[in-house]
């Protein structure tokens, strides 16, 4: 197989909790992780010299050792010791810096796509072990799904999927730095824990309201992006103003889902938050539960 196609699947964060600051400066973390309809496009090519190539749609974006996907094809290509080269030509449809692990997912479809390419004959979780040492994020978006993320994120359990419902997904214009938010979390301060154990239980009933009902201030991550950028709580509430069950920020931020179990009001909110310019990004999408890349 000399050429491959893929899709790279965006994720939101139903829940995020963060448990401690640990030794090595890592932070522990309790979370559950849900892949929406929303990806990325990829095109993997053999090159016959050993070079890796690649070509984004966005201008700045890095083309080298910078960019993950360079990273994912660089780890197999040396460890199998392989003399061929890839060129990986990456579609972004999914925003940049907006905590659904863009980045992440895009090297989890690239480590699964050299595999395939060049039959290494590595299983899902010899790649997502692989995945973990270029970003914690990365062994989950090779899972996908609706899953239990703990440790640094590495340590991934599948849990029931997400009922089906309309995700509203609003970026706005501002970049968050992730170090800048861990840097100022303070996690040895939290008293408050999200109850992210309920949300698990809320998915096992398949209880899409009861999930909702946890979800307020269910990311701790936002109790620092959210006075630094206050336009992430002025679209939260104006979804909760417009049907959502509950909205909140995805990740570190700064992008918020709304979660909609009618597909008109869904469409509304979308069309109503669009003429009031709050967010830069808009999509509608949708929960996506099929576990494999």
């Amino acid at each position: 197989m000399d050429r491959m196609q893929l899709k790279a699947y965006a994720k939101i964060n139903l829940g995020l909790d963060v448990l401690r600051r640990r030794e090595d400066g890592y932070h522990e973390v309790k979370m559950i992780m849900q892949t929406v309809r929303m990806y990325d496009r990829l095109e993997l090519r053999k090159l016959s010299g050993p070079e890796i190539r690649v070509r984004t749609n966005l201008s700045f974006l890095p083309v080298n050792e910078n960019n993950l996907v360079y990273k994912a094809a660089k780890l197999l290509l040396d460890e199998f010791g392989i003399s061929q080269g890839i060129a990986i030509d990456l579609k972004k449809f999914i925003p940049v810096a907006a905590g659904m692990a863009g980045g992440s997912s895009d090297a989890a479809a690239v480590l699964f796509g050299v595999n395939r390419m060049f039959q290494l004959g590595l299983g899902q979780q010899e790649l997502m072990d692989r995945g973990v040492k270029i970003g914690a994020d990365i062994p989950y978006c090779i899972l996908r799904g609706t899953a239990l993320a703990e440790g640094i994120g590495e340590r991934l359990t599948s849990i029931s999927p997400m009922p089906d419902c309309q995700i509203l997904i609003a970026k706005p214009g501002v970049n968050v730095s992730t170090r800048f938010v861990y840097e100022n979390l303070h996690a040895d301060q939290i008293t408050d824990h999200p109850d992210v154990d309920g949300m698990a239980e809320a998915l096992k009933r398949q209880d899409l309201r009861g999930l909702a009902a946890r979800m307020r201030d269910g990311n701790v991550l936002e109790r620092v992006t959210g006075p630094a950028y206050p336009v992430i709580g002025q679209i939260e509430e104006f979804m909760r103003a417009s049907g959502a069950l509950e909205a909140m920020m995805s990740g570190s931020g700064p992008t918020v889902f709304g979660i909609f179990e009618d597909p008109a009001a869904a469409k509304k909110a979308y069309q109503r938050l669009r003429k009031r310019n709050l967010a830069r990004q808009l999509y509608l999408t949708s929960p996506y539960n099929r576990r494999t890349v």
